[in-house]
């Protein structure tokens, strides 16, 4: 009898442990979601504190191109607002026209040479490019947590342990079909 009651209480040791283990193992994943985000966070922080320093340098030199630098603060508050939010779909289509606004004001900047050799200038397109560069990466990592999360809490045993402590599926950072189509470098020298 007390074999029996020693292996009875072993095995209920042991799933109670191997239990605990998947938990824990999901919270990690968990913060490693949120850890991911943040990075992300950080950089369009700091990309957000650099565009108002880019435009005012823009507007002493580009008087014709308000049109412009109108649509990037704008984009600029949205990407703000949907961060802010954590609306990770109104990131994506914010981050999409800040990007094609961007991607207007280096190619008209083209077309204005005291601009492009000022300084301040190139230090704010340098670093604002350097910002890019570092979103994209963090996009992937977080994209890559998010997959991770998602798989985790759909596969067997997690769901029932996903289930019962409500872990949820989280949203990919994605940005539109125009964001990841070819460039057409013509159209914005001639928009």
């Amino acid at each position: 009898m007390k074999t029996t009651s020693f292996i009875v209480l072993g095995i209920a040791v042991l799933i109670t442990g191997y239990l605990v283990m998947l938990y824990n193992n999901l919270v990690a994943i968990k913060h490693r979601v949120a850890k991911a985000w943040s990075n992300i966070d950080v950089l369009l922080k700091q990309r957000h504190d650099e565009l108002p320093k880019l435009v005012e340098t823009c507007k002493q030199y580009m008087q014709y191109e308000q049109e412009t630098l109108d649509r990037v603060i704008s984009a600029r508050a949205s990407v703000a607002a949907a961060r802010e939010d954590e609306d990770i779909d109104a990131l994506g289509v914010a981050e999409t026209q800040l990007r094609s606004g961007l991607g207007r004001l280096f190619a008209l900047a083209e077309d204005y040479p005291e601009l492009k050799a000022d300084e301040s200038f190139a230090h704010l397109q340098g670093r604002i490019t350097d910002l890019e560069n570092g979103i994209a990466d963090r996009r992937e990592l977080y994209n890559d947590a998010v997959n991770i999360n998602n798989t985790r809490i759909e596969q067997f045993p997690d769901i029932f342990i996903a289930r019962f402590f409500n872990f949820e599926a989280k949203k990919l950072l994605k940005f539109s079909e125009t964001e990841t189509a070819d460039v057409n470098v013509a159209a914005l020298f001639n928009q």
